[in-house]
């Protein structure tokens, strides 16, 4: 599933082609995907222009001059293709549709914004202006791990004396937004910490050094693109490159990057997700 990273870059990718565009016509082909569609969605959307994209967590938020904000979840398969745009950002024409397009924004300005879901398991939905403060998918994420709120001391005191395992607790969404299973591995091992060790065994010290650290890898994660491992694209079309750069995951058996290290790389299973850590440089 993508995770912070491959959505801020499709975000990204979504800008030129929408932000301050008019939806010339909403064209919505199956009645939802995980979740139904919201009522009349295809009327809701025609005509409205787009005055901003935003992100939170694994979401995106496209503010609409009508008060309301679409909501947008790319899911295990989604993607977002963008052709035909008259700015040039994007050098494909109009492709034929395709079986798995299911919601389609046709652009004033000549571009078109399509939903493909193979597996639909993504989501699509129309909320109020401020209405994320109480939407189901939104009200209990917390802080972004690239803002103002997610700092040495709120890692700190949110972690602190817990007997869950550090990789657990920080995939968990309520105590910190967006990150999910690959970045959390590369952010472990680079702070050297074993993705079991039970947070109330790490010590504060070592929670702060995790804040810069998370940062780092998220931000070098977006610069690349994200990580294409299976459906992920970019909004052009392009894969993601940050998959090159993998420290620990997906490297089960390969030596340590570690200069001097000499162990291979390990793996566990945690509530069902592989783990990906060196034994040696992280305790």
């Amino acid at each position: 599933m993508p995770e912070l990273p491959e959505v801020e870059t499709v975000r990204r990718g979504m800008e030129p082609a929408m932000t301050g565009v008019r939806i010339a016509q909403a064209e919505v082909r199956r009645e939802g995907l995980r979740w139904p569609f919201p009522p009349r969605m295809a009327e809701r959307l025609t005509g409205a222009t787009v005055t901003g994209l935003r992100r939170r967590s694994k979401y995106i938020l496209g503010d609409l001059d009508t008060g309301e904000v679409f909501l947008l979840h790319l899911g295990m398969s989604g993607r977002i293709l963008i052709s035909g745009d008259p700015l040039g950002q994007f050098v494909h024409d109009h492709p034929a549709t395709e079986k798995h397009d299911h919601v389609v924004l046709h652009m004033e300005n000549g571009a078109r914004v399509t939903l493909n879901d193979a597996r639909r398991f993504g989501a699509m939905d129309l909320l109020p202006q401020g209405g994320e403060t109480v939407h189901m998918l939104l009200a209990r994420l917390g802080p972004e791990p690239l803002g103002n709120a997610f700092d040495e001391t709120y890692l700190v005191d949110a972690l602190k004396g817990r007997n869950t395992p550090i990789k657990s607790a920080l995939l968990d969404q309520r105590i910190v937004a967006g990150l999910g299973n690959i970045y959390v591995c590369e952010a472990l091992f680079r702070a050297g910490i074993h993705p079991a060790r039970r947070c109330r065994n790490i010590s504060a010290r070592r929670f702060a050094a995790l804040v810069p650290i998370i940062r780092d890898v998220l931000t070098e994660a977006i610069a690349a693109g994200g990580s294409s491992l299976r459906d992920y694209r970019q909004a052009d079309g392009e894969l993601g490159y940050f998959q090159h750069t993998f420290r620990v995951y997906g490297r089960e058996g390969l030596p340590c990057v570690t200069e001097g290290c000499g162990d291979t790389v390990g793996r566990i299973v945690q509530s069902g997700r592989s783990s990906f850590y060196c034994p040696t440089c992280q305790r």
